[in-house]
């Protein structure tokens, strides 16, 4: 009979755990107590009818055990709540909050009293005895306040309510304009950041509600123990509780509201911003069909110069031109389509240009320099050219045109056979060179032909005349084909040149010099086999003036004496003679 006594109690003890109201709390305990007693007199009354005060003396007794047993039951349930309260760091900040609020107090009122004492320990109205007595008294709080200072400084990063991070969030970091492609994915990266935001906050309303649920439940424990025990602990116990209650659910109640506004603005900023990704997203597809288009046209004019462009000079240069104007235009389609205000990046270009064009003098210069080229024609690839600088020469053909140089690669010429007596190099010349020093084109505007000479001596006996029409013989029969394109080319060249002398016979002349007479031959030949012709012409001249035996070939000589003679020394020197 007892344990199903104990059942009833029990049962009813959970049904005040799922009342809050107190009154009905209340009002419950009472109908328990009442059951209990209603319901073991009416087991006793078949048996013990004639002692009625025994059976009322009986059932207080059970009443006071399962009472007694319910609030052990309690007594368990708050010490587990406790403990875990205890681990919840909503109850550990507020705590040290409370405990700082506290000290700063009790500094305040220890510094109150420590001036008053100081005030009356100048008193002269004060007794020596009280003087003494007040002397204790300041030592001792001097010693709290320093005691109350280190717990303040300890204590100092709780000096903020635990509810303000859910009262007053952080502002939101400002949303990123997403300008160019590469912002996207600082776009993404700012959504992300924007509902992490809202999860955390999310998260620690959600730990401030369960904070308010442990709360409630303790004071809700301590209220059915007060009821039973009347334990003024207990009491105490649940004011506290209900105190700091009270200030959970304020701040839960502000936290809610904050909460709302929070999210909406996070939910606006989160939309702004994935319509401008969204934005971004098409006019990139767009910009990247632009693109691919005009790759796709520059690739197709390419392949009609291919085939319809035999010269491979010319396709070179077109291929070049078709090269830069897809990348001028591919260039202007990312700037007007990605930048917003394209006046205030043509004021930074030009202020920054200002500057680099100081700084940078030479690299513009070569550009500038690669303008005039391409645009005046004044060189191009292929061309043989050649170029001074610091006292070296340098002879070879254009292999590239390049943005800030040209590329040449040398060949075996007379410059290389008599100064550099080595060739074969690429030579790089930045193309500012073309303002400040000496290149020459031996192949301009396809001028492909050169004055080339070649001197012989003969001795001042020798028939000059004759000399001189052998050399211009064979001077004329291996320059004969060149001599008539040259003549075509300088014709052609009247267009853009003022030409007066536009002859280009050989000539000869004879010249007087120390050692004989110099026969000059001057010769149009091949600007890329000038050597070639040169040899041949050479060979055929000494062969042609040996075989006559009335010219001779001059050359330096030098007569060495081999006779012995013997020469007597003179015995006396005459000071005549040295005078």
């Amino acid at each position: 009979m007892f344990k199903k006594l104990l059942v009833a109690v029990i049962f009813i003890g959970s049904l005040f755990a799922q009342n809050g109201e107190t009154d009905k709390t209340k009002t419950k305990i009472d109908t328990v107590k009442k059951s209990l007693v209603e319901k073991e007199r009416k087991r006793k009354e078949p048996i013990k009818k004639e002692d009625p005060a025994i059976d009322e003396q009986n059932d207080e007794k059970i009443v006071k055990a399962a009472i007694a047993e319910h609030l052990n039951k309690l007594y368990k349930e708050l010490e587990d709540l406790d403990e875990e309260l205890k681990r919840n760091i909503w109850i550990k900040n507020y705590a040290n909050y409370i405990s700082y609020k506290t000290t700063v107090q009790n500094i305040e009122k220890k510094k109150q009293r420590l001036k008053h004492l100081n005030y009356l320990l100048k008193s002269s109205r004060v007794s020596k005895e009280r003087k003494e007595k007040y002397k204790k008294e300041k030592e001792l709080i001097e010693k709290d306040l320093k005691t109350l200072n280190n717990k303040k400084e300890l204590l100092s990063d709780f000096k903020v309510s635990p509810f303000q991070e859910v009262i007053k969030p952080q502002d939101l970091p400002k949303e990123p304009k997403v300008t160019n492609p590469f912002m996207i994915f600082s776009a993404f990266s700012y959504i992300k950041q924007l509902k992490n935001r809202k999860n955390v906050y999310e998260h620690k309303l959600e730990s401030l509600k369960n904070t308010i649920h442990k709360l409630s439940q303790k004071k809700e424990i301590l209220y059915k123990i007060y009821e039973l025990d009347k334990d003024k602990n207990s009491l105490h116990r649940m004011s506290e509780v209900e105190h700091e209650l009270n200030d959970f659910k304020t701040a839960y109640d502000i936290a809610k509201t904050t909460y709302k506004i929070y999210s909406k603005k996070i939910e606006d900023l989160i939309l702004k911003v994935s319509l401008q990704i969204e934005e971004q997203i098409k006019r990139t597809i767009n910009v990247a069909l632009f693109i691919f288009a005009v790759i796709i046209i520059s690739l197709i004019l390419k392949l009609l110069a291919k085939r319809y462009i035999s010269d491979n000079q010319r396709f070179y240069m077109t291929n070049k031109v078709i090269n830069f104007t897809n990348f001028s235009l591919i260039t202007l389609i990312l700037l007007f389509s990605f930048i917003e205000d394209v006046s205030y990046l043509v004021t930074v270009i030009g202020f920054a240009s200002a500057g680099l064009a100081i700084a940078m003098k030479d690299l513009f210069m070569s550009m500038l320099g690669w303008f005039v080229i391409i645009m005046g024609g004044s060189f191009r690839v292929g061309d043989r050219v050649k170029v001074k600088k610091n006292g070296l020469v340098y002879v070879g053909d254009i292999i590239d045109i390049s943005l800030l140089r040209m590329t040449i690669l040398e060949d075996i010429t007379l410059t290389s056979y008599m100064l550099n007596r080595r060739t074969g190099r690429v030579i790089f010349i930045p193309n500012n060179y073309i303002f400040t020093d000496l290149l020459a084109n031996y192949s301009h505007e396809k001028l492909k032909t050169v004055w080339d000479g070649i001197d012989i001596a003969i001795t001042f006996d020798s028939n000059h005349k004759k000399a001189v029409y052998i050399v211009k013989n064979i001077v004329k029969k291996y320059s004969k084909g060149y001599t008539e394109i040259a003549r075509k080319q300088l014709n052609k060249l009247r267009n853009l040149y003022s030409l007066k002398n536009t002859n280009v016979e050989p000539r000869v002349f004879t010249f007087i010099e120390p050692h004989g007479i110099v026969i000059s031959s001057w010769y149009m030949t091949n600007s890329f086999a000038t050597l070639t012709i040169r040899s041949s012409i050479s060979a055929e001249i000494i062969d042609a003036l040996n075989k006559e035996d009335d010219i001779k070939i001059a050359y330096p000589t030098q007569t060495i004496n081999l006779r012995k003679e013997t020469k007597e020394l003179p015995t006396e020197i005459d000071e005549k003679d040295i005078l």
